[in-house]
């Protein structure tokens, strides 16, 4: 019987000290506990309060995130997809088995939230409000589709994902590719950008919170570009969206502004927000006109603005109405694409 006991102890020590020698990543063994039972993760708790991995894991804390459900799963903000993309790099520089296997339940989530017809939604399984829209918002879409392509290409430290993925990845690839080749938004029969979000059904641009209309929008048509612009050997469909994409932002770019804060004693908080003469600047609006390509700002009311001045202090302050978004894509960018598929 003391033999026995012995041995036991002897084993179980010998698992201890090999369990306790495993390499780990303290943000990876984080996520592991915020991940959600449908394989999402998401950006805020059940009680709204923002997921960051910096902060201790509290008995208090844990206990939230064992309350929080699967309808906060969503891939707004980046969640979901840093988590991915970081516990894979955790895994190739760890071997920790763990986190490629949370990885990898990640991307099982995120082929199944993808529509049929090539689109994701900003969260999943949540259907309320704008929730359910095809998202390119804060490139919400094109942060998966990226991870998707790099399993499709075996780059970016994703060779190590299974080899059953791929063929699962090529195929949303090319959905994603044709949902995005068909929410190109056309104006007088020409391709301009895309919108920051669009109906799910109709895949008709979509206003999402009051002061985001539906409009074209800069700063994730940029993103949606540069996915395009990593398809090796583009169909001309791809050329044709990307050239006609470049071509737009470079006629409605604004010369000679840039959107910064100024001391203001008479405001709030002793700052304004405007545009500010800059002869080195180049900038665009967030939002323009879906038929004119004039730039717009939404408020809080839901109104519409022709002029960044209209809108309240508050929203003029909270929010990145104009930005240099496409200038690294369209003066550098985009020509160094041009003569790598010149002749393909």
């Amino acid at each position: 019987m003391k033999i026995k006991i012995l041995l036991s102890l002897a084993c179980s020590c010998l698992f201890t000290s090999c369990y306790a020698q495993q390499p780990t990543d303290s943000i990876a063994d984080k996520m592991l506990i915020y991940q959600l039972g449908n394989g999402g993760w998401p950006k805020q708790l059940e009680d709204k309060s923002v997921v960051k991995y910096e902060n201790p894991l509290t008995p208090e804390l844990k206990e939230l995130i064992k309350s929080t459900k699967d309808l906060h799963a969503t891939f707004d903000n980046k969640a979901t997809s840093r988590e991915v993309v970081y516990l894979v790099k955790a895994y190739k520089k760890t071997q920790n088995k763990a986190y490629l296997k949370a990885a990898e339940k990640g991307i099982d989530y995120i082929l199944e939230a993808q529509y049929e017809n090539g689109g994701w939604p900003q969260y999943y399984p949540d259907k309320a409000l704008y929730r359910s829209e095809i998202t390119y918002n804060d490139d919400a879409m094109i942060n998966v589709l990226n991870i998707l392509q790099d399993i499709a290409t075996k780059s970016n430290d994703f060779e190590v994902v299974n080899a059953a993925y791929i063929p699962k990845a090529e195929k949303a690839v090319t959905k994603g590719l044709n949902c995005i080749l068909k929410t190109q938004v056309k104006q007088n029969g020409n391709l301009s950008i895309w919108a920051a979000q669009y109906d799910k059904d109709s895949m008709l641009p979509a206003k999402a919170r009051n002061f985001e209309p539906a409009s074209l929008s800069t700063s994730e048509s940029v993103g949606v570009t540069r996915f395009l612009m990593r398809i090796k050997t583009p169909s001309s469909e791809i050329k044709t969206a990307i050239e006609a994409a470049v071509k737009w932002f470079d006629a409605n770019k604004i010369t000679g502004y840039r959107f910064d804060d100024v001391k203001d004693s008479s405001k709030p908080n002793g700052e304004d927000r405007l545009l500010i003469a800059d002869a080195s600047s180049v900038i665009w609006a967030r939002f323009y006109s879906l038929d004119g390509d004039k730039p717009i700002f939404g408020d809080r009311d839901n109104s519409i603005k022709n002029d960044v001045m209209e809108l309240s202090y508050e929203r003029r302050k909270g929010y990145a109405w104009y930005g240099n978004w496409a200038r690294k894509l369209i003066e550098k960018e985009y020509p160094k694409w041009l003569i790598a598929n010149r002749t393909k």
